[in-house]
């Protein structure tokens, strides 16, 4: 398993492969439906984004509200699909990671490809595991979203399979 440390560097997405299992650390953002709709009518209309965009890695999920004493609550990927019809613009604003669940469209594997991004896939219905390896959460944008605002999230040794590379490579159809 390798260990990856965020922000993803261009030498970092050339050397992983479709199906390596990845640790990674660092700064995340949580971005779901509303959250791309916001962004794209932000980019499309060449306004002032949240946050910057350049080099980030977006995290397709909505914290559940932490009890008392801990940092966040559960915290699973959504299915990344939903987020096809915005990703290429999301990607062309210079977003090199994405991390859900499921496969993508062609257009986004093209995308992918095309930005030399890197889409990662993590264990659907392990939302309670995965929220261990949340350090820190901070409120980015869009509190009126709820679960579906931004959040800036520091993260340790999250662990993450490859499945679409910066070549275009797809688990889901090797």
């Amino acid at each position: 398993m390798s260990k990856i440390e965020l922000p993803l560097t261009t030498e970092s997405r050339k050397e992983l492969k479709a199906g390596d299992l990845v640790e990674l650390s660092g700064v995340i953002y949580t971005a779901r439906d509303q959250a791309h709709k916001r962004l794209v009518s932000l980019i499309e209309g060449e306004k002032e984004l949240p946050l910057d965009l350049q080099d980030q890695t977006i995290y397709y999920a909505g914290p559940a509200p932490a009890r008392p004493g801990e940092i966040i609550g559960s915290i699973g990927p959504t299915t990344s699909s939903r987020m096809d019809p915005f990703t290429p613009a999301i990607l062309k604003a210079g977003v090199k990671g994405m991390i859900g669940k499921g496969n993508r469209s062609d257009d986004v594997i093209k995308a992918i490809k095309r930005h030399r991004a890197v889409y990662f896939v993590a264990t659907g219905g392990a939302a309670v595991y995965l929220s261990q390896f949340i350090k820190k959460m901070e409120l980015i944008a869009w509190q009126e979203l709820g679960p579906e605002a931004i959040y800036k999230l520091t993260i340790a040794d999250l662990p993450l399979v490859v499945a679409i590379d910066s070549e275009g490579v797809n688990v889901f159809e090797k």
